[in-house]
């Protein structure tokens, strides 16, 4: 039996060529974006800034009562000459206003802008946001959420650090909490996936989103557009459609250094979790058709890959050259995700990478498809 068969124009040569087609996109895919957070040009030496800017922390919160109460000290103890924290007080029924009133005794660069219950006011953070962004005192904004917290005391100080001259936008990171099981290591390796993509994208002139629990820009962006004002209508995307809107080829910053991380706690269930999964899949229809194709490259051809690799193992004559390809197709993702995880401060996810790689790409296409977009009343 040869290794390499002979050629002849059949259906199964036909199926060969695609799986070889897919596997070339697969790697077209990885080597375009993902494989950027590994090149040291994109990461110089961070400039120790004597000049560092009045920065303006804003956190929209809706009954986050006991968040606020564990985070909110944390945020106000950063390493920074000077900020100002904004916690915007989104109708909440709870302590969370008396809780801040509480911190503002202490904290003299501790506001409060609390947002009164209106039973007419649209729900969900792009208004709470837009007031705390209008009522900043600094250009430079850094947006976070009231269930995150700093992994260290130098978070600001290192998102302001990805800003040059050209840069007026950073994107962060914010990685899950990690605990046992294996939904905890989905979650995580789902925010992985979607960080090394977006911050791939980025480094490519290609940004198409951020993430708003940890990501900074210029209030003059802000303006610049209206605010949220061309995708108001959709829940969901004061991150991610925001940055696709004002990003260029040259002004997206990135910062994925461990002191930069801002971390929160994943889902307990995966009925929560999917959940939280299709809120975030609202937004897709909205994405430039550029970045819709470019996106779908890995699911696709992921897709055509697989299938065409079952159909061609099966087949004595091909099994053994197709199995060569697949398997260094596999070391070559296998490898370079190994060390974007550990960039990521994921290492403990290396090891799985296959297995997950695989559940992942089977889960995912079941939640993003079972979107309810329905006129249920959306969640804050």
């Amino acid at each position: 039996m040869s290794f390499i068969p002979e050629i002849e124009f059949n259906l199964i040569t036909i199926v060969f060529f695609v799986f070889c087609f897919a596997v070339l996109l697969q790697l077209y895919f990885i080597l375009r974006f993902p494989i950027r957070l590994l090149r040291k040009k994109y990461f110089k030496e961070a400039e120790k800034k004597s000049n560092l800017p009045n920065i303006s922390v804003i956190i929209c919160a809706r009954n986050e009562e006991d968040s606020l109460a564990k985070n909110i000290p944390l945020i106000l103890e950063q390493d920074y000459p000077f900020f100002e924290l904004i916690v915007v007080n989104d109708q909440s029924m709870d302590e969370s206003a008396a809780i801040i009133k509480a911190l503002q005794t202490k904290h003299k660069n501790l506001r409060l802008i609390d947002l009164k219950r209106n039973q007419h006011k649209r729900i969900g953070k792009k208004l709470p946001l837009t007031v705390g962004i209008k009522g900043a005192k600094h250009e430079h904004v850094v947006l976070t959420d009231a269930d995150c917290r700093p992994t260290s005391k130098k978070w600001l100080r290192r998102m302001v650090e990805g800003y040059t001259e050209e840069k007026e936008i950073v994107l962060g990171y914010s990685p899950y909490t990690k605990a046992k099981g294996f939904l905890n290591r989905m979650i995580r390796f789902d925010t992985a996936m979607i960080g090394a993509n977006y911050f791939g994208f980025a480094l490519a002139g290609r940004a198409y989103m951020g993430v708003g629990r940890n990501l900074s820009y210029k209030r003059e962006l802000f303006f610049k557009v209206e605010g949220f004002k061309d995708h108001y209508h959709v829940q969901s995307g004061d991150d991610d459609l925001f940055v696709q809107q004002v990003a260029t080829k040259s002004n997206v910053g990135i910062q994925v250094c461990e002191d930069a991380h801002i971390e929160s706690a994943p889902k307990k269930t995966w009925k929560a979790w999917i959940r939280q999964k299709q809120r975030h899949f609202t937004t897709a229809p909205e994405y430039r058709l550029i970045n819709k194709i470019l996106l779908g490259i890995f699911p696709t051809s992921m897709f055509l890959m697989l299938s065409s690799f079952v159909i061609l193992l099966v087949n004595y004559e091909w099994w053994l050259f197709v199995l060569a390809i697949f398997t260094l197709r596999t070391i070559i993702y296998w490898l370079v995700y190994s060390k974007v995880l550990k960039k990521l401060n994921e290492q403990d996810l290396r090891g799985w990478y296959p297995v997950m790689e695989l559940a992942h790409f089977l889960i995912i296409p079941f939640i993003y498809y079972g979107t309810n977009r329905s006129s249920k009343k959306p969640k804050w």
